[in-house]
């Protein structure tokens, strides 16, 4: 099956959203197509042309934006002047709504990866009625937990390279929230200390993947690098904004509210994020949801069974 031909956009903007900020966004396909909202990850990772290429142009009316701080959007997170502080998920949640309400969009599909499956869903359980499905890949839902396990967890599985990790934090900053302490070191008004840190930061992040690659290559570029390190740990460091409850899982918590909203869960089988059983225990609490493992894959969205899974559901979607 795989992904539908590349296109390019026929509108594109910069969206006021408050703040300071201006969100860049584009459609692209069928002007008088289903619409589809399309969240990359991260936080911060930027939403690229491949994002695109998921639904049926023909049918789809595909919209894509930078979330706040990251890709095209101003300011970007890399600038150490950037105020974080605006730039959380009820922000973000709000910044769709700017969005949906500029494109006349009255309701839509939502797509989402990793990060943008917490995002997608939150999105779902607090402003009822403006998502007409969900397709989620690299399941997350923000729990504190989920955090730890990135963070501090997987490094009994990667030893050396939790060692280099921990290795660039000051000694008392070893033994609590690892996301915070990284987020300080990226706060810090020295430029050579954040440097470190965010490269530490993709080192690990590169690191653990089932299968690491020798390198990333956006985590080559050095304003990406930045931006994207300072987000992560913006979001992991303060409980993905999703208020008090996190430790037992917000999202999870509040899965009743997908009642009625179809989804589609596409997850690799070798995501460490599986270890917690969160994409099986969302699952059981939305009966509404379908699940697709796809075996020998990690936390991906182009691995070749992932795409074919994620585009027959925005197909089977299409014609709702």
């Amino acid at each position: 099956m795989g992904l539908y031909p590349e296109i390019e956009p026929y509108d594109h903007g910069m969206l006021d959203v408050g703040d300071g900020n201006r969100v860049h966004w584009e459609v692209c396909g069928n002007p008088d197509g289903k619409p589809a909202l399309m969240l990359h990850g991260g936080p911060g990772s930027g939403c690229g042309p491949w994002f695109r290429r998921y639904c049926d142009p023909a049918k789809y009316r595909i919209v894509l934006l930078d979330q706040r701080g990251s890709g095209r959007s101003t300011p970007h997170a890399s600038a150490h002047g950037t105020d974080m502080s605006v730039n959380t998920t009820a922000h973000v949640i709000g910044d769709l709504e700017l969005l949906r309400r500029h494109l006349g969009i009255e309701r839509w599909l939502v797509w989402g990866v990793s990060w943008g499956s917490v995002l997608g869903l939150r999105y779902a359980q607090t402003r009822p009625g403006v998502v007409s499905e969900l397709v989620l890949t690299g399941l997350a839902t923000g729990s504190n937990p989920e955090v730890a396990l990135l963070t501090r967890g997987l490094g009994k599985i990667f030893p050396e390279a939790f060692e280099r990790f921990l290795a660039e934090l000051p000694e008392d900053e070893r033994a609590g929230n690892l996301a915070a302490a990284y987020n300080r070191l990226l706060e810090s008004p020295d430029a050579e200390v954040r440097a470190r840190a965010a490269r530490a930061w993709t080192d690990w992040e590169t690191a653990i993947e089932p299968a690491p690659p020798r390198s990333v290559r956006r985590y080559e570029d050095a304003e990406f690098r930045a931006g994207f390190a300072r987000t992560v740990t913006h979001y992991f460091g303060n409980d993905h904004f999703l208020g008090e409850g996190n430790d037992e899982g917000v999202v999870l918590r509040d899965a009743p509210l997908l009642k009625g909203i179809p989804g589609t869960l596409v997850q690799g089988s070798l995501d460490f994020g599986n270890l917690l059983g969160v994409v099986w225990r969302l699952h059981q609490a939305w009966p509404d949801s379908e699940l697709t493992i796809v075996d020998d894959v990690g936390h991906t969205m182009g691995a070749a069974g992932v795409v074919d899974a994620l585009v027959a559901a925005t197909d089977k979607y299409a014609v709702r």
